[in-house]
């Protein structure tokens, strides 16, 4: 049932990596990806390590959507439901960061 409260947190690193990956960040992507594989080590220092993550991603979306949106409008188009969609993936990976406050979770990775 950890795999399952873990999900949104490996699916946010997954939308970060695919991120990465379209700008051309290879160093990213595998940081990325080695968080989702570190998910597997049950310790503490991966409960602390990932949530920061998340929440620097989160910033690196809202980031994007400033980023983008200007361009958008600057090109004289829409810009609304752009701005929607990576305000949600924002949100998203932010409240990710959320379920290694859980008791569950927090057992997984041995914190006291």
């Amino acid at each position: 049932m950890t795999a399952l409260q873990l999900l949104p947190a490996i699916l946010s690193l997954l939308l970060l990596a695919a991120h990465f990956l379209r700008g051309g960040n290879s160093v990213l992507v595998g940081a990325a990806l080695a968080l989702i594989a570190a998910l597997g080590v049950r310790r503490a220092w991966v409960a602390r390590i990932v949530p920061a993550a998340l929440l620097l991603g989160a910033a690196e979306w809202a980031r994007t959507l400033i980023v983008l949106a200007g361009t958008r409008q600057q090109a004289g188009m829409p810009a609304a439901r752009m701005a929607l969609i990576l305000g949600g993936v924002a949100l998203f990976t932010a409240l990710s960061a959320l379920i290694f406050r859980s008791a569950r979770v927090r057992g997984w990775f041995r914190i006291p």
